[in-house]
Formats: C-alpha cells, sequence, structure tokens
C-alpha cells in the first residue's frame, strides 16, 4: 500500500437548511442548522483513515474562540489525525446554506485551520510519501507562500493539488509554482474552465495539462469525470445518487477517494470509478461524512 500526505483545513461546516438563498431585505425562517465537522483536507483524509490507508494528516487546530474545541474534540476521537497545537489562535468555520435542491452556497470565515508553517512538519522528515494532499484554499491564505515553499522540497513523489472554485484567486506567482511541481489537478468542470479560460472543457483540460505535464481531472456531477491521463483524455460514467440531500464535501470525498484508490494499487480510471460511487453516497448523505454502514459498503466493499 502507498502512502499519502494530506495538509490543511479542520473546520466546523455550519450547515443552515433554508428554502432559497435570500434576497436583499428578505426574512427567512431557516429549517434547522447544526454544527458537523468539515473542511477541505479532513474530508480528504476522512476517507482515506476510516478505510485504513497508510496516511499522515497534519491539521491545524486553535484553542481559542467557539469553534476550535468543537474540532478539537471530534478530531481527538480519531486514530489518524495528528493535531497542531495552536494554543493562542482560533478556528474559523464555514456557513454552509443547503437550498431545498441539495445545492449548497458557502460563505468560510478561515481562522488557524488555513495557515500553515514549515516547523509543524518536523516530525515527519525522515518520511517520504508517495502521495500529497493540498488544497487551493491554504495556498491563497497567508501563509500560502511557506506552503508552496515547503513542497518544493517535499519528498512527495505526487502532488494532488485541489485548487478549488477560489483557485483563480491565488496569486499566479504560487500557482505557477505549484504547477511546477507537475501536480495531479483535481478539480470540477467549471473550475477546470475558469482555471484554463477555455469554454469547452476538452480544452480546458488540454490548456491545464500543458502547465503541469501531468493528469487532470473534473468532476462532472451525476455525470462522472473527464480525464486527461497520459495525453489521452476518456471520461468514467457517474454513479447516480439515491437522491439528492446536499453537495457539501462531495468534491474533498471523491478527491480523498482517488487517492485512496491510487494508494491500495488500483490504476486511475478504477479509482475514479471508486471515487463516483463514494462522491454519490456523499451527495445522499447529510453532511459531508457518510454513516458507517454507508462507508462500508462503499468504500470498504472494494
Amino acid at each position: 500500500m502507498k502512502n499519502v500526505l494530506v495538509i490543511g483545513s479542520t473546520c466546523v461546516d455550519v450547515i443552515i437548511r433554508v428554502d432559497h438563498l435570500p434576497r436583499t431585505e428578505e426574512n427567512l425562517h431557516p429549517e434547522s442548522q447544526r454544527f458537523a465537522i468539515g473542511g477541505c483536507a479532513y474530508n480528504v483524509a476522512n476517507i482515506l483513515g476510516r478505510a485504513g490507508a497508510d496516511m499522515t494528516f497534519v491539521t491545524p487546530v486553535g484553542r481559542k474562540g467557539v469553534f476550535g474545541p468543537f474540532v478539537r474534540e471530534a478530531l481527538e476521537r480519531l486514530s489518524f489525525a495528528s493535531m497542531v497545537d495552536l494554543p493562542d489562535a482560533q478556528n474559523g468555520c464555514c456557513y454552509c446554506f443547503v437550498e431545498k435542491t441539495g445545492e449548497r452556497t458557502f460563505c468560510s470565515i478561515h481562522g488557524a485551520e488555513y495557515t500553515f508553517d514549515p516547523a509543524w512538519m518536523a516530525p515527519y522528515a525522515d518520511r517520504a510519501f508517495d502521495y500529497g494532499y493540498v488544497c487551493g484554499l491554504e495556498v491563497e491564505e497567508r501563509t500560502g507562500s511557506q506552503l508552496v515553499s515547503w513542497l518544493e522540497t517535499a519528498p512527495i513523489g505526487t502532488i494532488l493539488y485541489a485548487p478549488g472554485p477560489r483557485g483563480v484567486r491565488v496569486k499566479k506567482e504560487l500557482t505557477d509554482r505549484l504547477f511546477a511541481l507537475r501536480p495531479m489537478l483535481h478539480l470540477n468542470a467549471g473550475e477546470a474552465k475558469a482555471m484554463s479560460g477555455y469554454d469547452d472543457l476538452d480544452d480546458a483540460l488540454r490548456a491545464l495539462h500543458a502547465r503541469t505535464g501531468n493528469t487532470v481531472i473534473a468532476t462532472m456531477g451525476a455525470d462522472g469525470v473527464r480525464c486527461l491521463e497520459d495525453g489521452k483524455l476518456y471520461s468514467v460514467v457517474g454513479e447516480p445518487a439515491a437522491r439528492v440531500v446536499d453537495t457539501i464535501g462531495a468534491g474533498d470525498s471523491h478527491a480523498g477517494a482517488t487517492l485512496l484508490g491510487l494508494s491500495r494499487g488500483l490504476s486511475l480510471r478504477s479509482s475514479l470509478a471508486l471515487a463516483n460511487r463514494v462522491s454519490a453516497a456523499v451527495v445522499a448523505t447529510d453532511g459531508a461524512t457518510l454513516s458507517d454502514e454507508d462507508f462500508a459498503r462503499v468504500v470498504m466493499a472494494e
């Protein structure tokens, strides 16, 4: 089994269910509100860690404020999390507005969870990793240049970089430096088009591949995945969701399941098929975390 390094955020998802997004001056009564553990890196690590992958998860957690203690208590119950203790900092949160259709809109307040310090990696100085995961949200933040500098000398075979919807806001210099590391890109179709400047998805994948020289994966929801691997374009059909509860964490879980398949020695195509099944199950779940029953059925059955 190949090993994976995941660096990044664990935050609180404040899931607020509404009929529709409010208009200016409108007064809505949400159907419900709840706290849930989330964050892009956490959602990736959760798939890998629960499946028993050889995975190292480095995530900063502040002690102050409302959200840090909630995150800390949740992570302390998990064997796969390696918390970086930041006693003088506080965590932020992600307000997830979920409409009746299941589509979500995020408003995020970033805290300690999106920062990075190379000193945090000292305990792993003697380790080499087959795969590494990093999200664009961490690169966009004030310590993003430190993260990229560390990645430039890190002993990681292949970096899976998920730019996310704010990837276009990352400084060009940092994006260029990241792309020079030949990362595997994992994004959705809209993000691929926005980052490349092309309206046609295949053209977008080719343009991004020209910049990284590596695989580009574009998720397309229920339609599956479009992938450019070794110069060849192909699709992996989607897995229909039993129902659409919300789309929180679907893309992150897809990235985590892709890395899980690769760590198990599966081909990329087979790993993407697994990821399609996992993300379909997440879409049918309230929040980003699968129940133990669904996790066993979808992930561990492979």
